[in-house]
């Protein structure tokens, strides 16, 4: 089953190393977070970064939740566990359809959403390449600038707006 670690923002990869650290890696299967390829232009130049898809936020896969719940409490600045009201649920098949959607494992088994290429008639979205293609309605505004998208989509029972990096080739 999939569950939800929130931390805070910027420590997701400080908490997956705590992880190992604190000994919890005996009780899941996958700890990820997913990440979005971005381009960011500084010192003049375009350069490829990658950043958090769902930053403050843990992916785990365990088949021991019970285990893992208490294992977990070892960590000592670990946020809270996603869930509804008191208990710790897994996610839904359709949450975890929309994170396999956007950022299933690579052949170098990485959690990322790759650059997205289209283009924009008539004040249309058309996604030509990338992991966006298909998910044109859920896109709410991009900056062609910045080369970002801002797509909205659903996790736990909540809409998230996430940024993903987008290529827009030609507007008519």
């Amino acid at each position: 089953m999939w569950y939800v670690i929130q931390v805070p923002t910027g420590r997701e990869e400080q908490l997956m190393e705590e992880a190992k650290r604190y000994q919890v890696q005996e009780c899941f299967d996958r700890i990820f977070t997913p990440y979005s390829v971005k381009m960011k232009k500084y010192l003049g130049e375009w350069h490829l970064c990658r950043e958090p898809l769902f930053p403050g936020y843990v992916f785990v896969i365990s088949s021991q939740p019970e285990e893992l719940y208490q294992a977990l409490k070892r960590i000592p600045r670990l946020t809270r566990l996603l869930g509804t009201g008191e208990n710790w649920t897994p996610m839904s098949q359709e949450d975890i359809d929309t994170v396999r959607r956007l950022a299933g494992p690579t052949a170098s088994q990485e959690w990322l959403i790759d650059f997205s290429r289209g283009y924009v008639q008539n004040g249309i979205i058309t996604i030509t390449e990338g992991p966006l293609k298909g998910l044109e309605p859920q896109i709410r505004k991009i900056d062609r600038h910045k080369r970002t998208a801002w797509l909205e989509v659903e996790l736990m029972g909540e809409k998230r707006e996430v940024r993903v990096g987008v290529e827009i080739v030609t507007k008519e």
